[in-house]
């Protein structure tokens, strides 16, 4: 029998990405409470899920937002606020609309630290709301409220959110809720954390409270960029030969997809795309995303929303942390985007400082487009540059071309083995849904997957995976977002991760949201295992012993099973790689029956590393 879900939990239907499905009209009462106000402005500011675990210091607003607001936002029943939190930032993620996740008390929020952290690092939008006291020391119940309750909640994440208030009356509520959601999403976004006193939310509302203009404009426009800087900006580009665009985080935008390709080709310059979003189709001729020769003889940098430079124009000796520069000195660059806005004091995810030699503050969701105006402007009529961005182009497309064919003939290597290589599973799953509408959450298996796929348009992935314990939360969110347009949404699970909080898995079957998980499961944190060997090679102590503390064996986990006993289709575990593809299409058919699918696919551990 199904029971994944009540009938009344059965989520709204959504836009293209994400939903925008009007909110219910509020229950008439005849007695009114602060916590009305609360879901007042998220009806109004069109907030569709809130994803929380259950906490006595928000009763106040869960019977409001059930009772009053008509279970609007839907509430979404998570195990752990940490993946609470964590849906909330894949579904922003991936629709670029911002999603409410509700936190109890002190508690709650030192549970989420990690994820609203992530969130932070990552720019994602999301409405956090917390609660605390009652700050009126009268009204606490002996002991529990009191160890629930801090000065200030807000300062154990102000070091990593935009911004976090406390009001002390419910008159405070509508406006700081307002500005909350218009820093939250004025770029680059990020998470804000809104703390509501327990008894403002259930003391009985005795006056009117205004709401903000409906007519009011929640977000300012985007930050567009100087243009004199823009126009010396166009004139470096067409006087350089051997340009080299870098991209991390203009992809949040998905019509700068189409603007990049656009830029890209006017200038006939190569694309490396550092993936914090998706920015570039991957089979683009001028896509040189992985292939770091692409700078060895560059003579202008064009970096587009970019943070870490560093890492890919770099090679690194990860036993010495010593780095070589493959950018020459020569080299000129130019930086577009938010510079050191939100810069923190306290989270260093700011990266080394890049001293360009032209910065220009804006948003690329502007910037991209008028530069390639700029751009066609310059080169119009002038034959020369003409042939000569024809034959970068040429010459960009043949190396693009060479390092896909490398990258087929490495994935060929030890086809047969088993447990199977990392690129025979990422084979395996592309040869079943590339005739899907697919879309991959967030580990990209050791980037084999943006080797031999085709990322074809902005929604097929929202970005790169993050630090350990978030990717199975993420990928929740990014299901949600895509979960009413047929898309199948495939998450390739590193079996650490999962362990952190298998009880999410339950989070996809309460709430139906149908998804596909492979797991890469190599039965070991072994990202900490490959260090380990890489220090007992540099020491000359014994290779044998640098597993200790991080294999995930004896016993093994049996996530086949673990996801049957969560609602879900699962098989496994899967050595043999001829056995993957029926394995995946039974899977995709429980999926597209409205089911989530788990397959343990076991793969093989690398015994040879880089120094």
């Amino acid at each position: 029998m199904n029971t994944l879900a009540k009938p009344t939990e059965v989520l709204p239907p959504a836009d293209e990405i994400g939903n925008d499905a009007p909110p219910p009209a509020v229950v008439p009462a005849a007695q009114r409470w602060g916590s009305d106000v609360i879901v007042d402005l998220l009806h109004q500011y069109k907030m569709p899920y809130a994803a929380l675990n259950p906490g006595a210091s928000y009763r106040g607003l869960h019977d409001s937002i059930v009772n009053y607001g008509d279970n609007y936002p839907r509430m979404m029943l998570c195990q752990h606020e940490e993946t609470a939190v964590q849906i909330a930032h894949g579904y922003a993620k991936a629709s670029g609309k911002p999603m409410v996740a509700i936190l109890h008390n002190l508690v709650g929020l030192l549970h989420a630290n990690m994820a609203v952290y992530y969130a932070y690092v990552d720019r994602a939008p999301i409405f956090i709301v917390g609660a605390t006291g009652p700050m009126d020391e009268s009204k606490r119940r002996p002991h529990i409220d009191w160890i629930h309750t801090a000065n200030v909640q807000g300062q154990a994440v102000r070091d990593y959110t935009k911004w976090d208030y406390q009001p002390h009356t419910v008159d405070g509520v509508p406006e700081s809720f307002a500005r909350a959601y218009g820093v939250m999403m004025t770029e680059p976004q990020g998470p804000i954390y809104m703390c509501y006193d327990a008894w403002l939310q259930e003391k009985p509302l005795e006056h009117d409270v205004p709401l903000p203009p409906p007519e009011a404009m929640a977000v300012p426009t985007p930050m567009a960029p100087d243009p004199a800087a823009l126009r010396k900006a166009a004139d470096m580009l067409v006087q350089a030969e051997r340009p080299v665009i870098l991209v991390e985080y203009a992809g949040r935008h998905h019509p700068s997809f189409q603007a990049l390709i656009e830029l890209a080709e006017t200038l006939g310059a190569p694309v490396f795309d550092i993936n914090a979003r998706l920015n570039f189709p991957s089979r683009h001729p001028l896509n040189m995303s992985m292939v770091k020769d692409v700078f060895r003889d560059t003579d202008l940098m064009l970096c587009l929303d970019v943070r870490d430079w560093e890492k890919p124009t770099t090679e690194l000796v990860s036993t010495t942390r010593e780095l070589g520069d493959l950018v020459p000195a020569s080299a000129k660059w130019i930086d577009i985007g938010f510079s050191d806005i939100e810069l923190s004091s306290w989270a260093m995810d700011y990266q080394r400082l890049l001293h360009a030699d032209l910065r220009i503050l804006a948003d690329t969701a502007v910037a991209i487009p008028a530069l390639t105006e700029l751009l066609r402007e310059r080169i119009g009529g002038q034959t020369d540059l003409a042939g000569r961005i024809a034959r970068r182009s040429k010459d960009t497309a043949d190396k693009h071309h060479a390092a896909r064919a490398k990258w087929q003939e490495q994935a060929r290597r030890d086809w047969d083995a088993s447990p199977m290589t990392a690129p025979r599973l990422a084979s395996e799953i592309w040869e079943v849904i590339q005739h899907e509408d697919w879309v991959l959450t967030a580990n990209t298996l050791e980037d084999w997957t943006r080797k031999l796929w085709d990322f074809d348009k902005p929604y097929r992935h929202p970005g790169k995976s993050l630090g350990t314990a978030t990717q199975f939360g993420i990928s929740l969110g990014v299901a949600l977002a895509h979960r009413d347009h047929g898309r199948l949404v495939v998450d390739i699970q590193p079996d650490g991760d999962l362990m952190f909080d298998a009880g999410a898995l339950w989070v996809a079957a309460k709430h139906r949201i149908p998804m596909l998980v492979v797991m890469y499961n190599n039965r070991a944190y072994y990202n900490d295992w490959e260090h380990q060997v890489r220090m007992a090679k540099h020491r000359g102590t014994a290779l044998d012993r640098a597993h200790i503390g991080m294999d995930m064996d004896d016993p093994a986990p049996d996530f086949a099973t673990l996801a049957r006993s969560m609602g879900w289709h699962a098989e496994g575990p899967i050595e043999r790689a001829e056995d993957v593809g029926p394995a995946l299409r039974r899977a995709i058919e429980q999926v597209k029956a409205g089911k989530p699918a788990l397959l343990d696919t076991i793969t093989q551990k690398r015994f040879e590393f880089k120094s």
